[in-house]
């Protein structure tokens, strides 16, 4: 099979050419040399033809797409985007940090222009769609319009009246517009659809609800961890995508897939891995070793909210500051850097959820969306994890809170070093523990945790140092993946601070530069 890209044509020299013909009214026979050849044009209609005949003819967006945008993609993107363009239901099984976000819109954008497809729907978590998906539209693909509907109901509604390109939602709030969009979109992309793996659910009873209504739009569902639990996440994904494959009950797949053992417990059946693959298709997968194009670490930022309770106490303490800053400006108070260090580590006491008093006593503050963003990005990852979290007083609520659903170690000051070489050594050779969570100057220097796929950092620290080497621990000769640096924030204070982490800059000005600027208002 040739590609002639001058006059978007595909040559074949086939067996049973007649086939092809009677198929494709567009083919035609040609004489080449004395060799009857089938010309049939590089379209996506008639590529989709030729894959139903199974004739595996190449997408047509890796020949005639311009992948626009700042960055070239890598060719795991190239190769995730050419699946989509070519499967109205699909599966995107790709590790976190593969970059599927741009593989996504790049496969959206080509089957716009390509095709004239209508408009989108993407749900994603809360914590995705600003930061994730409205900010990669609004840089990368300027000729795309969106609009991110959120709020209250009323509110809902009156955004999706905006005619946009891409309408962006969050995972419970689909229900809340569910019957106002009927016909009204020709894609809906579902990122991280693992949430959706319960049947039982509403999330999944409304979402398959709406995809019976719409039967002929396309479906993508991204997730890197589609069976976290058991063989059994599997059903309901591939009902969304309408897997032929799969059985009509969940009964009936569970009883396929497991089996009991000792009167009540269910365990997974042998050939039950290859049940699941028989299903989750059509998919794509690549982990992220697999991508040798990567670069060495890619850090990616995810967006929390403050608690009602969060937020009232920021705002106090900022506006304390506002106070102290018309002081320094008048020259009737000095802020020193040690000074406006301590009121940083206050900011960021109240953005991560334990605070302390005069009398350094804890103070707990409701922080329920900061904890749940980073269980669902421990969820996502699927692979061990090191979390960093620079409060002790916080670090010890995560360890409850996440105690609760994986394994857990805790590395800080209080812990002796012969502990903390056994959690190290169980850490890299066994499967447990699944977390390791650590005060990141106890992990500063000399480690290697290369078992870890993912460090998340809880919140940020006011040292350049401690940062570079605490994230190197995973940047070790013989590390396993590529190192995947996940940064949650919830205020202007919290990404200036990162940023100036990763760029080595000093944090001895934030504090006055925020306040002069004005910009550190609570999400």
């Amino acid at each position: 099979m040739l590609v002639i890209e001058k006059v978007n044509a595909l040559v074949m020299n086939l067996n049973n050419p007649a086939r092809v013909m009677a198929s494709i009214p567009t083919a035609q026979p040609l004489t080449v040399g004395g060799k009857q050849v089938t010309v049939v044009p590089h379209e996506h209609d008639e590529v989709r033809v030729l894959r139903n005949l199974g004739i595996m003819a190449p997408a047509p967006i890796l020949h005639y797409y311009n992948w626009p945008g700042h960055f070239t993609p890598y060719e795991h993107q190239r190769m995730t985007a050419a699946f989509l363009t070519m499967n109205r239901r699909g599966l995107v099984l790709n590790d976190i940090g593969t970059g599927k976000t741009n593989s996504a819109l790049w496969a959206i954008d080509y089957l716009k222009k390509s095709i004239g497809m209508g408009k989108v729907l993407i749900v994603s978590p809360l914590s995705t769609l600003e930061r994730v998906w409205g900010d990669t539209i609004f840089t990368e693909f300027p000729n795309l319009s969106s609009v991110t509907l959120y709020g209250t109901a009323q509110r809902r509604l009156k955004l999706l009246q905006q005619d946009v390109d891409l309408y962006i939602i969050n995972h419970n709030g689909f229900g809340i517009i569910s019957d106002n969009i009927v016909g009204m979109f020709d894609l809906i992309l579902i990122d991280e659809a693992a949430v959706y793996r319960n049947p039982s659910s509403n999330l999944f009873k409304i979402m398959y609800k709406w995809l019976t209504s719409n039967p002929d739009v396309r479906v993508w569902l991204m997730t890197g961890t589609p069976t976290p639990n058991a063989p059994t996440d599997a059903w309901a994904l591939s009902r969304l995508i309408k897997n032929v494959f799969v059985t009509q009950t969940f009964t009936a797949f569970r009883d396929q897939t497991m089996i009991k053992v000792n009167g009540t417990n269910l365990i997974p059946r042998i050939n039950s891995t290859a049940t699941v693959f028989s299903i989750l298709r059509p998919a794509v997968r690549y982990k992220r070793d697999d991508c040798v194009d990567l670069p060495p670490t890619v850090v990616q930022v995810r967006q929390a909210k403050l608690s009602a309770e969060q937020s009232k106490l920021y705002k106090i303490m900022m506006n304390d500051l506002l106070i102290d800053a018309a002081a320094h400006k008048a020259g009737t108070e000095n802020i020193t850097a040690v000074n406006a260090a301590v009121k940083i580590q206050k900011l960021v006491q109240i953005s991560c959820g334990v605070a302390y008093d005069d009398q350094k006593n804890e103070v707990h503050i409701n922080c329920k969306p900061r904890v749940d963003l980073l269980k669902e990005i421990i969820s996502e990852a699927g692979e061990k994890i090191i979390v960093f979290v620079p409060l002790t007083g916080t670090l010890h609520m995560i360890e409850r809170e996440l105690s609760r659903q994986w394994t857990v170690s805790v590395v800080n000051g209080a812990v002796t070093p012969k502990k903390r070489n056994k959690i190290f050594s169980d850490f890299q050779t066994e499967d447990d523990p699944h977390i390791l969570l650590a005060h990141p100057a106890t992990m500063a220097h000399g480690l290697t945790l290369t078992a870890a796929s993912t460090i998340i950092w809880y919140g940020p620290i006011t040292s350049n140092e401690q940062y570079v080497q605490a994230n190197g621990r995973i940047e070790r000769i013989g590390k396993r993946y590529v190192s995947n640096v996940v940064q949650i924030v919830a205020t202007p204070l919290e990404e200036k601070m990162y940023k100036r982490l990763e760029s080595k800059q000093k944090l001895q000005d934030l504090l006055l530069d925020l306040i002069e600027e004005g910009t550190d208002k609570p999400s």
